[in-house]
């Protein structure tokens, strides 16, 4: 979407938009955090951007606003939404890779930019914190990772980060469904990541209708370049049993979504039902 002319992607700042309460826990915030010094402050840091990039529309997908759409859409209620849901068995294998990377230099330069000054601290804690568990304690995993839903903490005690990135997938689908409900007809354009990846092209003009504008050749050639087909199936490193007892966890959801358990997954619950 970015290589189009009248766009700029931000890159996930995800400092800015704790900027109501950046020692929060979790990332679950509402409109009844959107305070008017929240939201004059937000919209002044992406009119700032803005400006910077020739007035072009700004893109944002910060993962971690899927647990806070209310609280975006009061700050930018002239936003247009585009939600893409992918499968839960793809996304616990890509993420389970994510646990274990710290950020990289340019990701610090690129958070301490986007920080606001008076929470800097808080970030800088974070960071350490990561840096500890990563290079000093030799840890596989980061202390934390991803969309923050409420109880995170409480399930990481358990020693379970299997379980702690399934329910990031399905609490986080959860409540999304919850909140894109209360917008009006045709204001949300829904899509699943594998219907995208199948046909590229025709999904990214239905993406430019949605957000009014034209499909250009730039944008075609980079969906040739960069959307690749072999990560659908790249979640069959795991054990079958291992994603099979997480699938109370994600059931409902998947449901909603119209996504089928693998049979390989299906053997493997009803044996260890069996040995059982």
């Amino acid at each position: 979407m970015a290589a189009h002319p009248e766009l700029v992607g931000w890159y996930e700042p995800n400092a800015l938009w704790l900027y109501a309460d950046p020692a929060r826990r979790y990332d679950e915030f509402d409109e009844n955090d959107a305070t008017e010094r929240v939201r004059r402050y937000i919209r002044k840091r992406f009119l700032r951007f803005q400006q910077r990039n020739g007035g072009r529309i700004v893109l944002e997908k910060s993962p971690q606003n899927i647990l806070r759409i209310p609280y975006v859409r009061a700050i930018f209620p002239e936003a247009t939404y585009l939600y893409i849901v992918r499968s839960p068995f793809s996304f616990i294998s890509s993420v389970e890779y994510k646990w274990q990377r710290t950020v990289t230099a340019n990701g610090i330069i690129r958070r301490l930019q986007d920080t606001p000054p008076s929470q800097l601290h808080h970030w800088v804690r974070r960071f350490m914190s990561q840096q500890f568990s990563k290079r000093i304690l030799r840890k596989k995993y980061l202390s934390i990772w991803g969309p923050r839903y409420k109880g995170v903490y409480d399930d990481l005690a358990s020693g379970d980060l299997m379980r702690v990135i399934a329910k990031q997938w399905s609490e986080c689908s959860r409540q999304a469904e919850e909140a894109l409900a209360r917008f009006g007809a045709g204001a949300v354009l829904r899509m699943r990541y594998e219907d995208f990846v199948e046909n590229p092209i025709l999904h990214l003009d239905a993406i430019c209708a949605h957000c009014g504008l034209e499909l250009t050749d730039e944008m075609v050639q980079a969906a040739r370049d960069m959307v690749k087909t072999d990560r659908q199936t790249k979640w069959r490193r795991f054990d079958p049993e291992t994603l099979g007892r997480l699938l109370p966890l994600m059931r409902d959801e998947m449901e909603r979504h119209g996504y089928e358990v693998p049979p390989e997954i299906t053997e493997a619950t009803r044996d260890t039902a069996l040995q059982g």
